[in-house]
């Protein structure tokens, strides 16, 4: 995975946490890098060391690279002219700050088909033949067949690991109640398992219970995670306070 994909990536799950009227209605530019992504902020999340390499890489999502987004025509044209240039300007994209942008339904489907950052299983073929062919019968009579071996009861699943509830900070007069979740205590990556009737946060589906997860199956949002409701930094669910800005992290 590369910087457009990771940019791409963060963007989609910051949309479906905090701007989920963006997953179907086109914004502007200047809202893009301002508001809904910007450098200062998501820094630590698209792994990019320097606001250069920020502007390159959103002048490269602008463009049109690899249709994740569906841009304006006369923008795509000269943020791709000014990107194959020998001395690319980073912030021209700042030009068409008024330009709308949206997110294409096509990239959404295809990061929910598979996205790299969510485990994925895969697919055993039906066995439609026997594995060992039968062999010729033989001239000689044949030994009497042993009596079929006394079938085996099924051994009892083992029990499921120990967990323990996620901590949280009590919730703000009037806040909305985020689901209570369990995180599972025998994994060493952060995973947690959600109770039967729980949703996701960010998409309201319904999230699959009794077993360890750590992102959405439906859309993708890292369930181990919060962001603060202050400056937007990305929190642990056991987090009260907001390292980078020291606001609760439960305060409206």
């Amino acid at each position: 995975m590369d910087n457009l994909d990771r940019m791409y990536r963060h963007l989609v799950r910051t949309i479906r946490a905090r701007f989920p009227q963006c997953l179907t209605q086109p914004f502007d530019v200047s809202e893009l890098y301002q508001t809904i992504l910007p450098y200062r902020l998501h820094r630590r999340e698209l792994g990019l060391e320097t606001n250069d390499d920020y502007e390159i890489t959103l002048s490269e999502l602008l463009a049109g690279a690899r249709d994740y987004l569906i841009v304006d025509d006369r923008m795509r044209d000269a943020l791709r002219a000014n990107l194959a240039s020998p001395n690319p300007d980073p912030a021209s994209f700042k030009q068409f700050a008024t330009a709308h942008v949206a997110l294409s339904p096509n990239a959404l489907r295809s990061l929910e088909a598979g996205p790299d950052d969510a485990p994925r299983t895969m697919a055993v073929p039906a066995v439609t033949e026997p594995l060992t062919r039968p062999t010729a019968p033989s001239a000689a009579a044949p030994e009497p067949a042993a009596p079929p071996a006394p079938a085996r009861a099924p051994a009892p699943a083992p029990p499921p690991p120990a967990t323990v509830a996620a901590a949280s900070a009590p919730p703000a007069p009037g806040a909305p109640t985020a689901p209570t979740l369990t995180r599972a205590s025998t994994s060493t990556e952060r995973k947690l398992v959600p109770e039967a009737g729980q949703r996701c946060r960010a998409c309201d589906q319904v999230l699959p219970a009794g077993r360890p997860i750590t992102f959405c199956p439906h859309c993708g949002q890292n369930l181990t995670t919060v962001n603060c409701p202050a400056c937007g930094s990305e929190l642990e669910l056991e987090w009260r306070f907001c390292p980078s800005c020291g606001r609760p992290a439960a305060a409206g």
